[in-house]
């Protein structure tokens, strides 16, 4: 690659060499960055201090029952809920670690659209410890009918 150093005709160079210049600018810049104080003030916020939250007595941490009745009521480890009340129990057993296995066991006649509501609002918690319990109650339960 060849470079031009100018004319060969003794005529004097008209145009200035701006290498130098840009160097001393690029250190000059570097030290005004490094001289510059690091900014030491804090502005003080007093913030709300956090309380811990109060353990929900309803919650078993290993595993917690969900039984629809016949007559459509809700039971909750034994205690009458709503279905309001079921979607706050699933989130706070969602937030526990480790997961607590819930079981849901409807009983023979309990209505096919409320059970459907509660499966329902359980998967949409995302819950991933589940399982139906009292199956086997139903084994011989379409064979009485026949």
């Amino acid at each position: 690659m060849a470079m031009s150093g100018g004319k060969d005709d003794g005529a004097p160079m008209m145009e200035m060499n701006t290498t130098p210049l840009i160097d001393v600018m690029l250190v000059l810049l570097i030290m005004f960055i490094i001289t510059i104080p690091v900014a030491t003030h804090s502005v003080n916020v007093n913030l709300p201090q956090a309380t811990p939250p109060t353990p929900n007595t309803h919650i078993d941490p290993v595993k917690n029952k969900l039984i629809l009745t016949q007559t459509g009521q809700i039971l909750w480890n034994g205690s009458t809920i709503t279905e309001g009340n079921l979607i706050s129990l699933l989130q706070a057993t969602k937030a526990m670690n480790p997961e607590p296995e819930l079981q849901f066991q409807p009983e023979a006649y309990a209505s096919y659209e409320t059970a459907n509501r509660l499966l329902k609002d359980i998967t949409s918690s995302k819950v991933t410890k589940f399982g139906f319990v009292g199956n086997e109650n139903f084994a011989t339960f379409g064979k009485a009918a026949q």
